[in-house]
């Protein structure tokens, strides 16, 4: 950018402000003495003292930290080290209306990625009941395409179901995060295309086979996904 006063060009700003070296001083001042969720903090007096900063400055780089969730405030305990919700944030973002055609297409991605890794974790962790009630869920899905909106909720079900099977809430919630984003790209698609290998399918699976098959069964049930990918 050209600077009409001094008719050079504007250089870009490096510098950090106080509160960003602050910021990076606390985080490395937990790091440091290892402190853990519970764990109480100096008080703001304390450590503006202590980095020769004023209180607005460290006020500021914790209130960061607080946004983050990796501090919080208790009354009578004071500042303390949180457990950071690292879903949240995503949470708040993941709305089709606020995210790019790119963006989305990777997150979509992400999610066929993450299906075909369930395996390992479902054939751990499944029980008679989970695979009953998954068999109801998909004797609902039709032979034909059928509504489009019964399609899209059939599919969440189905595989909200498996992410649930894992016993993973990590897991769970990040399959939450990513429906609206599923739901989506999905109603885009003028003719409905269910996979070679259906729900059905994936249901013997895990009744009678193995993760490797189990793995092998997503992949072509998802196929047509894959199919699309460039």
């Amino acid at each position: 950018m050209y600077n009409i006063r001094s008719g050079k060009e504007l250089e870009r700003i490096t510098h950090k402000t106080m509160a960003d070296i602050v910021e990076i001083r606390l985080r490395e001042y937990l790091k440091n003495k290892a402190l853990r969720p519970g764990d109480s903090l100096p008080k703001e007096t304390e450590i503006a003292e202590s980095l020769g900063v004023s209180r607005n400055v460290v006020r500021e780089a914790l209130s960061r930290l607080r946004m983050l969730g990796i501090i919080q405030t208790k009354k009578r305990t004071g500042m303390v080290v949180s457990s950071p919700d690292i879903m949240g944030s995503f949470e708040r973002v993941l709305d089709p209306m606020f995210i790019d055609e790119t963006t989305l297409r990777e997150i979509f991605e992400l999610r066929l990625i993450l299906e075909i890794g369930l395996a390992e974790l479902l054939f751990l962790r499944k029980t008679e009941a989970d695979i009953a009630e998954l068999e109801k869920i998909a004797k609902k899905q039709k032979p034909t395409t059928g509504q489009h909106s019964f399609r899209i909720k059939n599919e969440i079900d189905f595989h909200g179901k498996l992410y649930q099977m894992t016993g993973n809430h990590t897991l769970r919630r990040f399959q939450d995060m990513l429906l609206p984003v599923f739901g989506y790209l999905v109603s885009l698609e003028k003719v409905p295309i269910i996979g070679k290998v259906s729900h059905l399918d994936l249901v013997e699976i895990l009744k009678t086979g193995t993760k490797e098959d189990f793995r092998q069964g997503m992949l072509q049930h998802l196929e047509h996904h894959f199919s699309k990918l460039h």
